[in-house]
């Protein structure tokens, strides 16, 4: 306590603050975001599923074909965008996948790839079921 009755901090402690605030803040930008070859695989395995349940979906809800084409780095359902995969995933199988209105498929098996480790999507042609396995 100071003699005076005056409590808070100063300058000083103020300005040291700052500094340590501002050297933290520069570490975090530099090193830039979060980023791992098996979250960006398992992130695209799961996102590539999932868009196959929905073409399969939309396939039974519409009453038509649905196809879902890949090429080189991309994924694409009918009347979509087309979705680029993460750098360093590759992609193998199938280059296209019909589901049908009754929910049953081409049937593919795709891989995704990244380093050493690898992720493959099964769908099963009678069912147009979706499974991932991770190997």
């Amino acid at each position: 306590m100071r003699p005076d009755g005056e409590s808070g901090f100063t300058m000083i402690e103020m300005i040291v603050v700052l500094v340590v605030l501002g050297l933290a803040l520069g570490l975090v930008i530099a090193h830039g975001p979060a980023h791992s070859q098996r979250l960006d695989l398992d992130a695209t395995a799961r996102d590539v599923a999932g868009a196959l349940r929905i073409a399969r979906s939309r396939a039974i809800a519409d009453e038509r074909a649905v196809m879902v084409r890949f090429g080189r780095g991309i994924y694409r359902l009918d009347g979509d965008p087309p979705v680029a995969l993460p750098r360093d995933v590759l992609i193998g199988g199938d280059g296209s996948i019909r589901f049908g209105p009754d929910g049953g498929s081409s049937g593919a098996q795709i891989v995704l790839r990244s380093g050493d480790r690898r992720i493959t999507i099964n769908v099963d042609w009678l069912t147009g079921r979706v499974r991932m396995l991770a190997t």
